[in-house]
């Protein structure tokens, strides 16, 4: 039996050994021919440089695997005010080393990282590795979304960039028929919302069951050319669509349409993106919709009523594939809401994961029974009610953060490329 268990450890040290070397391969190629001035360039003051990002995935790594595991004194202390997620603000992130230093840095840290794995107790230690594949997963996306802002910065460089995307799919992009705005019936009923297992995050557990009416939801994202008649019968015009905090919001930031929005038909099937929270609510109430709770949003997404189980994506339990969803940059824009049938959930909605995040109406909070990790400050400083929660990850989300139980956050009036939404409504047949 004793080798039977040794043998099972080393298994899980080779995938924990083959997934580090993945995830590694996928951030060093987004900086593949990146000149110094975008690599510290500050695109806007809400986000770091792209630079800064990379040190602090070194950083992190080496301060929870060397130093807090190992026992390691710090290494490279010339770098840790700077790559700390709390050492500076943002706007003093700009002053970095060169590349070639910062990969440098990366580069020496992993290597004594791989040889720490050699030795770690991952019986004791298996949740905390797959928390810093996960990390470096997040930052990622972040560091794809602030390419699009610098490219959006030199506009004609990046609608050239949209225009020349023509996805290599068959009959769903005809601009002369938008696909309906069908909505699904969810019946009342319990399911189990978040996870107990060792790879997901602290916000996400523990599993429980949670009951929810009858209500319908979408089975698409809001797509481009939906959203466009909300804008052309005067969305942004209209108090009447909006809350009074919303309101506000608009008039403060004059914003007229979504965030890089294209207005080209090409893009009807696919979904709106680049709209805050506020924007989001307010063409739901256009429409006689409302946005879905998050536990609304998971429910539809994850739970098999005839099986009676929540799955860990939207078709099962099996790992994603390119034919499932818009994930991991592998088209690295968004394709149309239906592109995927093999994606759908059991209650039939599409793209639920992948392709843009959806905003829900939940304040981001903690679950009943929530216990921190691997330090306190990592979700409970964000359990302010000032952020909303969104699910079901980006056409950027990586496979390692990709599932219907995990939970995104943002500040309401946030407006990225990565964000949409799909609409619901109350059951009100009684």
């Amino acid at each position: 039996m004793l080798g039977v268990h040794n043998s099972i450890k080393e298994t899980v040290k080779e995938a924990i050994f083959h997934t580090l070397g993945e995830c590694r391969n996928k951030t060093l190629a987004l900086f593949e021919g990146m000149d110094e001035g975008n690599f510290r360039y500050q695109a806007h003051p809400d986000f770091s440089p792209i630079g800064w990002h990379l040190g602090h995935i070194a950083y992190t790594e080496s301060l929870w695997l060397l130093e807090h595991s190992a026992g390691f004194p710090p290494l490279f202390p010339q770098y840790r005010k700077l790559f700390a997620a709390n050492g500076l603000p943002k706007s003093k992130r700009v002053n970095l080393p060169s590349v070639e230093e910062v990969r440098y840095y990366l580069d020496n840290i992993r290597s004594r990282v791989l040889k720490y794995l050699e030795i770690a107790d991952l019986e004791q230690q298996e949740r905390l590795w797959r928390f810093l594949i996960q990390h470096e997963s997040q930052h990622c996306e972040t560091i794809a979304f602030i390419q699009h802002l610098i490219a959006n910065q030199n506009f004609n460089d990046f609608t050239s960039t949209l225009s020349g995307y023509q996805p290599n799919l068959k009959n769903i992009n005809d601009v002369d028929t938008l696909i309906s705005s069908e909505a699904i019936k969810i019946p009342a009923g319990e399911f189990e919302r978040g996870c107990d297992r060792l790879d997901y995050l602290d916000n996400e557990a523990p599993a429980n069951n949670v009951y929810i009416e009858t209500y319908y939801i979408d089975k698409y994202p809001v797509i481009c050319g939906h959203y466009r008649q909300f804008m052309e019968a005067g969305g942004y015009q209209n108090s009447q669509w909006w809350s009074e905090e919303a309101w506000e919001w608009l008039q403060t930031e004059e914003v007229t349409k979504p965030l890089y929005w294209q207005d080209d038909s090409m893009w009807d099937n696919h979904p709106v993106c680049g709209v805050s929270y506020y924007e989001a609510a307010a063409y739901a109430k256009f429409v006689g919709k409302r946005l879905p709770t998050e536990a609304e949003w998971e429910k539809a997404a994850r739970w098999d009523a005839k099986a009676k189980h929540s799955r860990i994506y939207p078709w099962g339990d099996r790992i994603p594939t390119k034919q499932d969803c818009n994930y991991d940059n592998l088209n690295g824009k968004t394709t149309p809401v239906q592109a995927y049938p093999s994606g759908q959930s059991a209650y039939g909605l599409y793209d639920t994961l992948g392709n843009v995040w959806e905003w829900t109406a939940t304040w981001f909070h903690a679950y009943e029974g929530f216990e921190n990790y691997p330090y306190v400050g990592y979700s409970t400083t964000y359990f302010d009610q000032k952020h909303r929660v969104l699910k079901g990850g980006s056409w950027a989300t990586r496979p390692w953060v990709l599932r219907c139980s995990f939970r995104n956050w943002y500040h309401p009036g946030v407006r990225q490329i990565l964000a949409g939404f799909r609409c619901a409504k109350s059951d009100n047949s009684d």
